[in-house]
């Protein structure tokens, strides 16, 4: 996908740095939002699902690392930290929460444009996945079979779905799951995950479990039939 496409949030507070990084990136061709602080980058993040957060770890309000948190329990996005901070211990918690990058400050322009365009290009996610000759919509959350006939999941699971093809192949915990599809107010119970896995399989025609396989003591991988 080209970069005109690619939404990035920024999270920087310093007005002057802020600015020239949003002006830099912009003419990269990039869409982006620039918050601040912590509270108005979680309101943007609502707002704009962003393609890629770009974030500093001591903001005004709050903790980078913390807004990082939290973006991780709702969503897949990935995120650099481009940060001041940068002992042993900071740069391993940043890697430690998941951050594809964690970037020193000071730092040249060019190097962060480059690593921008990678963690994009290695997260980039098709919009329809074929399985088992069945499409899979990522966009209007559907389901069509190899006869046409289309059919829309509800949004948990699809929500599981689009979860393991995105981490694929990585296996997904069931932990992970409750988390990441439910939240931890629902308190659903593991079988509820077992459930959803049965319907899709139901959909996609995958009674064997060779699209999406179960794993034995940890939980789900979304796995092409035929890979090993």
């Amino acid at each position: 996908m080209s970069s005109q496409s690619k939404h990035l949030l920024l999270v920087e507070d310093d007005p002057s740095l802020g600015a020239t990084l949003q002006e830099r990136l912009q003419k990269e061709g990039y869409s982006v939002a620039w918050s601040q602080t912590q509270a108005d980058a979680e309101t943007a993040f609502k707002k704009r699902a962003p393609d890629l957060v770009i974030l500093d770890v001591g903001l005004p309000d709050g903790s980078g690392f913390d807004l990082a948190r939290k973006i991780k329990s709702e969503s897949h996005v990935p995120f650099i930290f481009v940060t001041a901070m940068t002992t042993a211990e900071y740069r391993l918690e940043g890697f430690e929460i998941g951050a594809e990058e964690y970037i020193p400050k000071p730092f040249h322009l060019k190097e962060l444009l480059m690593r921008v365009k990678h963690v994009l290009e290695n997260h980039s996610i098709p919009r329809e996945v074929l399985a088992n000759g069945h499409r899979i919509d990522l966009l209007s959350m559907s389901i069509t079979n190899p006869k046409g006939d289309k059919e829309f999941l509800p949004a948990r699971d699809f929500k599981l779905l689009k979860l393991l093809i995105e981490t694929s192949p990585r296996v997904i915990s069931r932990d992970e799951i409750l988390n990441q599809v439910w939240g931890e107010d629902k308190f659903p119970s593991q079988r509820t995950i077992d459930n959803s896995i049965v319907r899709l399989r139901q959909l996609l025609g995958d009674s064997e479990g060779n699209w999406i396989r179960s794993v034995r003591g940890i939980g789900y991988q979304w796995a092409k039939e035929g890979d090993s």
